[in-house]
């Protein structure tokens, strides 16, 4: 897909402008600060990546049902995850996981370029569609083993895991980029895990953990991660 972002997707057509602004007021008021993820989610919209009977549900703060046995995640577990990156807009981000691909956007327009991977084609094809319907443009979508990365763009300045796996993938700390890259990804066993912030230090020798709280998140499937 070539260069661009949001544009807020749906131009005329748009009727969700007032669930959008609804959803951002919901946010803020359980304590999201950051203007250009609050901003992100003013602009995006949910209900393209959501299925079509689902729609109505769009703008809850809630997780749905997207097919193949995965969810769209809670906007709100979203706006933690965006807002612990603190990303600045000129970042090359690596997404493990692209479901829906509403996240997807998100990053895209708080980052300079997305990289995403997803396992499931049937996804991966049906967020690409949904990417295009919404606007964006500055992703790059790759089906495969998300465990593994994608080694020819990195360093990545910030990964975002949206599955929950029993350790850190090594091909994912050795794509993260030294002295200030940040991973996110939520760590344990499958059904409860712990949201975990990952940053490499300087030099690339070391590595610091920090807990986020609790999570609950589909597998992480791969060869880094759960047997499918």
């Amino acid at each position: 897909m070539g260069p661009g972002r949001v544009t807020g997707g749906g131009g005329r057509s748009d009727t969700y402008g007032g669930y959008r602004a609804r959803l951002v007021e919901a946010l803020r008021a359980k304590g999201i600060r950051d203007l250009a993820v609050l901003r992100a989610f003013a602009l995006t919209p949910r209900h393209l990546f959501v299925p079509a009977a689902l729609r109505h549900r769009a703008y809850e703060d809630a997780a749905l049902p997207i097919g193949n046995g995965q969810t769209i995640s809670q906007p709100f577990t979203q706006a933690r995850y965006l807002e612990t990156l603190e990303l600045r807009g000129a970042e090359r981000v690596l997404e493990i996981g692209t479901g829906s691909g509403y996240q997807t956007a998100l990053l895209a327009a708080l980052a300079g370029q997305v990289f995403t991977i997803e396992r499931v084609r049937a996804l991966a094809e049906s967020a690409q569609a949904a990417l295009k319907a919404a606007g964006v443009g500055n992703v790059s979508l790759l089906v495969g083993d998300g465990t593994l990365g994608w080694s020819a763009y990195a360093p990545y300045q910030a990964i975002l895991v949206a599955a929950g796996g029993p350790e850190v993938p090594q091909p994912l700390l050795e794509q993260l980029a030294p002295g200030g890259g940040r991973l996110i990804i939520p760590l344990g066993a499958k059904g409860a895990q712990t949201l975990t912030l990952v940053q490499r230090t300087e030099g690339g020798g070391g590595v610091r953990t920090t807990p986020l709280g609790d999570a609950r998140f589909v597998p992480l499937v791969g060869e880094h991660g759960f047997d499918a």
